[in-house]
Order: structure tokens, then sequence, then C-alpha cells
């Protein structure tokens, strides 16, 4: 297997994707959930399956609440999406719901005034921002005693590319899926994106010491292209086996975990398969871009 051979080949599928990502962002924007634009999600689970969404959401218009419902994981499962309401209005509200449709199960309620979401939002791309900056730096460091043929901090950088692209991604089709499907960007979406990163880095790192580890031992440093090839073979079924068994605790997550998890299991899973595959087949190849004297 010779990875570098075909770098341009890896590298240019990852950059029709991360593009294709880039613009699926820009024309559908994403659908913010009350953590970020402020308001109240109410999940029901209503006795009756004959209750429609529509039906839910016309008498909640009749109201003069400017509500969206839309169906759960069953057909007695609704969630419920209005603006901000207190305790005492959501009481109200439910006592009216339940002498007008029956009895009911309420799975969850949350309100957040828009400050707040606008303080969480902030603080979410805080971290990201810092977290991005905060691995870089802890790369350039490990490799601090790597400087020839490629110098530390150029590692530093090159995992600063993959962590985009391993964000990118992943944000590009949870957009589409808030197009297609109404998932709504929250914390839990956040949550998802900074849990691929820290798994993405721990794999390109192995990839990364494992370059260094052959580097000390090779007598020609400056073939860096048959040091990242025989580094990639060595860590190669590690790194799959690794991932693998991720992926299918998330797959057994995404099939019997809860309703609400879902689209962050989803943002996870496909973060997992593209970090897996960043750290392979693009992470390592950029080295040599920083290399004049290796072979191409």
């Amino acid at each position: 297997m010779n990875v570098i051979k075909y770098k341009y080949f890896f590298i240019g599928f990852s950059a029709v994707l991360t593009l294709a990502a880039i613009a699926i962002m820009l024309i559908f924007g994403f659908r913010q959930g009350i953590d970020f634009a402020g308001g109240a999600l109410w999940q029901l689970r209503l006795e009756s399956e004959k209750i429609s969404a529509g039906h839910l959401q016309e008498w909640l218009i009749k109201r003069g609440i400017e509500a969206s419902v839309r169906q759960g994981a069953t057909a007695k499962d609704l969630m419920i999406r209005m603006p901000e309401v207190s305790e005492p209005e959501h009481q109200e509200l439910a006592k009216s719901l339940k002498n007008e449709f029956g009895d009911f199960q309420e799975l969850s309620f949350s309100s957040i005034g828009p400050a707040i979401g606008l303080e969480i939002r902030n603080r979410a791309l805080t971290a990201f921002i810092l977290v991005l900056a905060g691995i870089s730096l802890y790369v350039a460091f490990a490799f601090r005693k790597v400087s020839q043929p490629v110098s530390s901090w150029k590692y530093g950088f090159v995992t600063l590319i993959t962590l985009f692209h391993d964000a990118l991604i992943p944000a590009g089709f949870f957009s589409l899926l808030g197009y297609w499907r109404g998932a709504e960007l929250d914390t839990n979406f956040i949550v998802a994106i900074l849990v691929v990163m820290g798994f993405s880095v721990h794999d390109t790192i192995v990839v990364f010491d494992r370059i260094r580890e052959n580097l000390f031992l090779a007598k020609n440093k400056n073939d860096l292209t048959a040091i990242i090839n025989a580094s990639i073979k060595q860590t190669f079924v590690r790194s799959i086996n690794t991932s693998l068994t991720l992926v299918l605790v998330l797959l057994a997550l995404y099939f019997f975990g809860a309703e609400n998890l879902r689209y962050f299991t989803v943002t996870i899973l496909l973060g997992t398969i593209i970090g897996t595959y960043s750290s392979i087949f693009v992470a390592s190849p950029l080295l040599t871009f920083f290399h004049r004297g290796s072979k191409q």
C-alpha cells in the first residue's frame, strides 16, 4: 500500500468533500435550536395515535402560540418548538392540552431566553477555537525534538488543517439534515464535534508518533515518502480496528438509544469515519508538501 503515491487523489477527494460541506452550509445554513436561538422545546407522548402533528400545531396557533410541531420516533411522540414560556404558562398550557386531547406523558420540557442562548452560542464558538489552537500547539510541542526533515510546528499546522476538515464535513452533513429532516443546531452538536476532533487527533498523533520513531531509526531521513508509507502500514490495522469498535457502539446507540440523541450519534459516527480517513490518507501525505527533498 503506497498512500503517498496516490496522495493527490486522497487529498483531492477530501478537498471536494470539504468544499461541498462549505457550500451546503452557505446555501442551507443551520436550524438553530433553543440552546442558541432561545425558545421552548416540549416533547410529549400522547395516548392516542389519531392526533397528528398538524392538528396539534393548528390548536396551538389558535391559542396565539407560534409553534412548530413534528413527529418523534413514534406516531404518539410529538416535539413542539415554540417561543420562550414561563413555568406557570407551561403548566397552564399542559392543563389545556390535557383537556383538549386527553392524557399525555411529558418526556421533556426546556425553555431558554434569547440572551442566554446568545451567551451559550458565543461560549460554544470560543470553546471550538480554543480546542483547535490548544491541540495544534500541543502537537507542535510534542514533536519539538523532530526538526528534520520536517519542522515540529508543521506537524501542528497539518493537524490544524485535518481538524478543520474533520469538523467541516460533519457540519455540512448536519446542515443538510436540518434542511431535510429539521435537525436543530444545539449544544449536543458542539459536543459531538469536539468528540470527533479529540478522536481524530488521537488517531493522527498515533501515525505521527510512528513517523517520528521511524525518522530516528532511519539512516536516510530525507526519504520521507518511504518513512511515511512504512509508518502508515504499521498503524493502519490498529487505526481501523479502533475506529470500527467505536462505529459498532455508535450504531447500537443509533438504533436502540434515545430519540433525542439520534443526530448527536450520527454526527459522531460520520466524524469518526472521516477522522479515521484523514489521519491515514490526508494528514500524513500533507507532511510531504513541507519537504522538498522527499521523493514524490
